[in-house]
């Protein structure tokens, strides 16, 4: 990768309780959004806490825009980046929002408050009710604002869509995608909501069970499988290494996983066979498969 990065992870490895979490290499291209996704506990939160330091690996290196860290980040790197927790903090409850983004503010030498004011009205947060006071929705949507304010470099999000609505869930991926437009930022997103991926991303970095399985361009991954009905003899196509799966759907009638259309062309030419339907499988058939052990083959 040529490209300048945002981020570095060389060998990390964290040592929890129940599991361990790498080892992982990454890297992260500068201005392009990056899904972690994976299901509830595979370890992506693990790894935004390690990018925001509120971890320290026990193993290995991140690189912040080239620059690395032993100990706590340097105020130089973290006032280049947000972080938008699942989990908001706790010593900012007995705050109101206008106190706590007046607290951020100092800290951020790029806030910008007429954003940070467009975006509270647009998403409507009460400016002077206590932050715990605050429905799970207000808060998040308060979150939001105040890092979008700070124009980061580097946005890290946790589970974006944990308490709103689909009509602010909405205007939020619009904010989103327009905080992209001219501007050099990089986001980084935990989720495991499809959606926000098709919606978002422009790469993914798969998450399982503490390990990252690859990292790929999300667009190379339409089309990279397909399902098929067939009937006839399959005979030595069960043998080709394109076949990922072959069950039997009635007489003579198979249900077909395949990994690439050039196969599905070789079936159709086949004069012992006889394809009924086909379809390109969708992005979260595309990710379970990977999970199985079916890694996405693409040009």
């Amino acid at each position: 990768m040529n490209e300048a990065l945002a981020l570095e992870l060389k060998d990390i490895v964290k040592k929890r309780r129940r599991k361990t979490i790498g080892p992982i290499n990454l890297q992260i291209p500068q201005g392009y959004i990056v899904a972690l996704v994976g299901t509830n506990g595979s370890g992506k939160s693990t790894i935004l806490h390690m990018l925001t330091r509120s971890l320290i690996p026990d193993e290995g290196e991140i690189k912040w825009f080239g620059e690395k860290s032993a100990g706590d980040l340097p105020q130089e790197i973290r006032s280049k980046m947000a972080y938008v927790s699942e989990n908001p903090v706790a010593e900012e409850n007995y705050q109101t929002a206008e106190q706590a983004a007046s607290f951020r503010a100092h800290w951020y030498p790029s806030w910008d408050q007429k954003k940070f004011e467009r975006l509270m009205t647009h998403f409507e947060v009460p400016r002077n009710e206590r932050l715990s006071r605050m429905s799970k929705g207000e808060r998040r949507k308060f979150e939001v604002a105040a890092a979008l304010a700070t124009s980061p470099k580097l946005l890290i999000l946790d589970e974006l869509s944990s308490g709103l609505d689909p009509f602010v869930w909405k205007d939020m991926l619009e904010e989103l995608q327009e905080s992209m437009m001219g501007e050099d930022v990089t986001i980084i997103m935990a989720t495991h909501i499809v959606e926000e991926v098709k919606r978002l991303a422009d790469y993914i970095v798969l998450v399982h069970q503490g390990k990252v399985l690859g990292m790929v361009e999300k667009d190379l991954l339409y089309g990279s499988c397909y399902e098929a009905w067939v009937a006839g003899d399959l005979g030595e196509w069960k043998g080709r290494p394109e076949l990922i799966r072959c069950d039997e759907d009635g007489p003579s009638m198979h249900k077909l996983i395949v990994r690439n259309e050039a196969f599905i062309s070789e079936l159709q030419q086949s004069k012992d066979l006889q394809v009924k339907r086909t379809r390109a499988l969708e992005l979260e058939e595309v990710l379970e498969l990977w999970i199985q052990g079916y890694a996405p083959e693409y040009k």
